[in-house]
């Protein structure tokens, strides 16, 4: 047995030395799909490093276990979105622009990762067990926070914006106007008759969420 454990400990040396970088990568890809078809309880190891191309070693030389995969999937997949939420440069914008982009930005990258989706859904039902107190992703989200206050306050002073809005309010009311359509697409599309899943459905939802949001950000009238 201790021969096999130093064999296998020696090939997880080699393959990390050839791209400790890309294989790391591999097996978050790889991970992030299969959690998010199968669930945290459902995925399976061998299937992840199967899918990475990499030795099933691997998993647990670069994360631990497979609790620890999923949380660095998580990571993984909040770093993402907010990467690609800083490329958007909302502070170089309007204020107007700036929220209509980042409304707009969050309804498309929902729709385009329903991995995301299933991750989130994943973690809410198992009670946050792996973000409860992760700073990692508590601290990237506060640069996000502080853009929207930003866009906020320079649309007050352009008087453009209502004064009462508080930043993470209006991020969560964002983000809950387009995930609650993506993640309950389906029992949606039978409750009401209708395919809510075909282009047409989703360009109409996705104006109406910009106009919402944005009609909900202009000042109150006397």
């Amino acid at each position: 047995m201790a021969d096999l454990i130093n064999y296998s400990e020696e090939n997880v040396r080699r393959a990390g030395k050839r791209d400790p970088q890309a294989s790391r990568q591999a097996l978050l890809t790889a991970a992030i799909a299969e959690f998010a078809a199968k669930g945290p309880a459902g995925a399976r190891v061998d299937e992840i490093a199967r899918r990475a191309g990499v030795n099933k070693q691997m998993v647990y030389h670069y994360f631990g276990n497979k609790d620890d995969l999923f949380q660095a999937a998580l990571e993984e997949v909040y770093g993402r979105i907010r990467a690609r939420e800083r490329a958007l440069n909302l502070s170089d914008l309007p204020p107007v622009r700036a929220m209509e982009s980042l409304v707009g930005f969050s309804f498309d990258y929902l729709a385009e990762h329903p991995e995301f989706i299933a991750l989130l859904n994943d973690e809410n039902r198992n009670g946050a067990m792996h973000l409860d107190g992760l700073r990692e992703v508590q601290t990237m989200h506060l640069p996000l926070v502080e853009l929207i206050r930003d866009a906020l306050q320079r649309g007050v002073r352009e008087g453009v914006f209502r004064d009462d809005v508080d930043p993470i309010n209006l991020y969560i009311s964002i983000a809950g106007l387009s995930y609650f359509f993506f993640s309950n697409n389906r029992t949606l599309s039978a409750i009401f008759g209708t395919n809510l899943g075909d282009s047409k459905a989703v360009a109409v939802r996705r104006r109406h969420v910009i106009e919402f949001a944005l009609g909900a950000l202009r000042p109150l009238q006397p």
